[in-house]
């Protein structure tokens, strides 16, 4: 399923969406260049959650960890790793067997060390806006979606 965003705006809104039906345990994978609104989309996440602080690219600390109301997110990004074996040093199959949301931006530098996802999510910068392809989603999550922004132009 591909949905067309204008802007930062609406790449919030549909964070604000994956909140309300993501499971509190699940693994997420952020595809997309330099740019595309991967942190962008954790913060429209982040910000449904109710958590009202800064959300800030984790490229330097590679994990950020925010606590919520009865639940944990972890927003990862493995843009500077330099060997995928980085991520047994960092403690990350303690992180992933915890009952909590783990976003993943550069996923495929983990490779060999991350299970499989349950949703990839792909964004490409289109102009002002983005596309995001959505995939690995379970129907029930890809029916509430569809509910929300199918009568829009944004769906492709």
């Amino acid at each position: 399923m591909k949905i067309r965003l204008e802007n930062e705006q609406e790449t919030q809104l549909l964070g604000s969406e994956l909140w309300r039906i993501l499971p509190k345990k699940c693994l997420v994978f952020l595809n997309g260049d330099l740019g595309a609104g991967k942190t962008t989309l954790t913060r429209g996440v982040l910000r449904a959650a109710g958590y009202k602080s800064a959300v800030k690219s984790p490229t330097y600390t590679i994990v950020e960890e925010y606590h919520l109301i009865n639940s944990k997110l972890y927003h990862f990004d493995f843009y500077r790793l330099k060997d995928p074996e980085e991520l047994e040093w960092i403690g990350i199959r303690d992180y992933l067997e915890e009952q909590s949301l783990c976003f993943v931006e550069w996923p495929e530098l983990g490779k060999g060390f991350l299970p499989e996802p349950d949703v990839v999510l792909t964004l490409k910068q289109q102009g002002e806006g983005r596309i995001l392809d959505i995939q690995e989603l379970s129907k029930n999550m890809e029916k509430t979606l569809l509910l929300n922004w199918k009568n829009s132009s944004r769906m492709l």
